[in-house]
C-alpha cells in the first residue's frame, strides 16, 4: 500500500481555490467596480478566505486520512497501519504545495509569453527572478506546514495550529508588498527557514541526526 495519487491530495487544495474564487468573483459582482480602493480591498479579502479555506481543506484531509488509517490498522496483521502519520503528513503538504506552484508559475509563464519585456516601462527586471524564488518557497512552506499541522492535530495542539494559519496569511500577505521585492521576498525566505526547522523538529530530527547522516552512520 501506498500513499494517494497527487491528482487526488491536491484535490482538496483545488476545491478550496474554486471556493475561494467564486466568493471573491460573487464580491466583487456585487459591488462598485469603479472604486479601486474597495476592489483592492476585496483582493486581500480573497487572499485571506483563500488561506482560511485552504487549511480548512487540510483539516478535512487530515480527518479522512485519519479515517483511512484506522481501517487500515484494523485489516493489518500486526494491529498497524503500514502508512505512518509522518509519511502522509509529507505528502500531504507536498501536493499542497506542488499544485499550489504550478497555478503561480502558470500566471508568471503567460505574462513572460508578453507582449513586451519586463523591465521596459518601469517594471523589475527582477520580476521573474523573484517570482520563482517565491513558488519555490511557497512550496517548501506547505510541504512543512502539512508536517507541522497534521501532528498538531494529532496531539491537539491547538496554538500549533494557530500558528500554522497565521503564517499562511502572513506569506500570502507580504505578496501584496510587491513590487517591493525586498520587503516581501525577505520576510518570506526568513519564514520558510523558520518553519523548516520547526517541521524538522516536529518529524524528530535533531542535530544529532543530521550529523550521523553526514557522517553516514545508522
Amino acid at each position: 500500500l501506498r500513499p494517494a495519487p497527487l491528482p487526488r491530495r491536491a484535490f482538496f487544495w483545488l476545491v478550496s481555490l474554486l471556493l475561494a474564487s467564486l466568493l471573491w468573483f460573487v464580491s466583487v459582482q456585487l459591488s462598485d467596480r469603479e472604486n479601486a480602493n474597495l476592489q483592492y480591498g476585496l483582493l486581500v479579502f480573497g487572499a485571506a478566505v483563500s488561506v482560511l479555506l485552504q487549511e480548512a481543506f487540510r483539516f478535512a484531509y487530515f480527518k479522512l486520512l485519519k479515517k483511512a488509517d484506522e481501517g487500515l490498522a484494523t485489516i493489518s496483521e500486526d494491529g498497524r497501519s503500514p502508512i505512518s502519520l509522518r509519511q502522509m503528513a509529507y505528502v500531504s503538504g507536498l501536493s499542497f504545495g506542488i499544485i499550489s506552484g504550478v497555478f503561480s508559475v502558470i500566471n508568471i509563464l503567460a505574462d513572460s509569453i508578453g507582449p513586451g519585456t519586463v523591465g521596459i516601462h518601469g517594471d523589475s527586471p527582477y520580476y521573474f527572478i523573484t517570482s520563482a524564488f517565491l513558488t519555490t518557497a511557497l512550496v517548501l512552506l506547505h510541504t512543512f506546514w502539512g508536517v507541522i499541522f497534521f501532528d498538531a492535530c494529532e496531539k491537539r495542539r491547538y496554538w500549533c495550529l494557530g500558528l500554522v494559519v497565521a503564517s499562511h496569511l502572513l506569506t500570502s500577505g507580504l505578496t501584496f508588498l510587491n513590487p517591493w521585492y525586498e520587503a516581501s521576498l525577505l520576510p518570506i525566505l526568513l519564514l520558510t527557514l523558520c518553519t523548516g526547522l520547526w517541521a524538522f523538529s516536529t518529524a524528530g530530527g535533531s542535530f544529532r541526526s543530521v550529523r550521523k547522516c553526514l557522517s553516514c552512520k545508522r
